[in-house]
């Protein structure tokens, strides 16, 4: 039996550039190029990438915030790409997210009562004034949030509080996979690790519940994922598990980044050998032909940039798209 919740396959999102009078379209920024991978019910795949490389397109595009310029979203095994407005309305409930910046992704003018019960009431999820009394403030408390301060304003909470807020939100419809967009890095680092348990405490109560967790932090994305893809320039170019991708990283972009990464001991910090990639990320609006890391990759040989890497298996499911592994 296939256990993947949501299986994405050659997933592009390309954003037009349209210039002049009459608004042609002279070429597109390739925000998320030919993508592919898999999430599986009660699993953690974690999403990281530098700035710009397309993680959030990514999670904005599978919950059709965005429509696809090509390929598949399968969620429960069908392809949710075409679906009617309808038809989404339906699956509204099981896909969910929390985004970013707390202090935006609230309404201020609803209190935080209103705005955790809002979904209850547009897809007809509770009957009557107690059951809905009563499910807000279930929520509240699986958030870790007092069910006494449902007449709160999202200006009266903390920034941990409102992304709290955010979570009991998106838990009201009894979701399936929720894409978590970077919600702990508006938060200071005490406020981080208690979301991060909150994260892994529901999904421990709530059997089958997926994230797609995206994120800079590394440490923190090791913590909470079972499996791990990073992003360069809108592809995909190692995915494995998290265990397997922290003790035994292939591609050289990644070997970058988790360099990058302060360690916690000092003395470890002092002894490691950093690298520093050279040159800017190139821009999506005219990629390097071959790989897309090539210009900047301190591995690179002829090919690179000639012939486009495919993510290919090196074994125990560790998948990388480079010549050089």
């Amino acid at each position: 039996m296939n256990d993947n919740l949501i299986e994405v396959k050659n997933l592009k999102k390309y954003f037009p550039i349209k210039k002049g009078v009459l608004k042609s379209t002279v070429g597109y920024i390739k925000a998320v190029d030919d993508i592919s991978f898999s999430i599986k019910r009660g699993k953690v795949l974690g999403l990281v990438g530098e700035s710009g490389c397309g993680k959030s397109t990514t999670g904005r595009t599978i919950l059709r915030l965005l429509p696809a310029t090509s390929g598949e979203i399968r969620f429960y095994g069908k392809d949710i790409c075409d679906a009617s407005k309808s038809e989404m309305q339906r699956l509204r409930t099981k896909l969910q997210i929390v985004f970013q910046d707390p202090y935006s992704s609230l309404n201020p003018r609803m209190s935080s009562g209103n705005i955790v019960g809002e979904p209850l009431l547009i897809h007809n999820l509770v009957n009557g004034k107690k059951e809905y009394d009563d499910r807000v403030a279930e929520l509240f408390i699986m958030s870790g949030l007092s069910p006494d301060m449902t007449d709160r304003y999202p200006h009266e909470y903390s920034g941990g509080q409102r992304q709290r807020l955010s979570i009991a939100r998106a838990l009201a419809g009894d979701p399936s996979l929720i894409i978590c967009d970077e919600p702990i890095s508006a938060l200071d680092v005490s406020m981080q690790a208690q979301i991060l348990n909150l994260l892994q405490d529901l999904q421990s109560k709530n059997d089958g519940l997926s994230y797609l967790f995206i994120s800079h932090d590394l440490l923190a994305v090791q913590y909470i994922s079972h499996r791990v893809a990073v992003m360069y320039l809108g592809k995909v170019v190692e995915l494995s598990s998290a265990e397997e991708l922290y003790a035994n990283t292939l591609h050289p972009y990644s070997q970058a980044l988790l360099s990058a990464q302060p360690l916690p001991d000092p003395i470890a910090e002092a002894s490691r050998e950093r690298i520093i990639l050279t040159g800017d990320v190139p821009t999506p609006i005219n990629p390097p032909s071959g790989c897309s890391f090539h210009p900047r990759c301190f591995m690179a040989k002829p090919e690179c940039s000639e012939v486009t890497p495919q993510l290919r298996d090196v074994g125990s499911g560790h998948m990388v798209a480079c010549h050089c592994v």
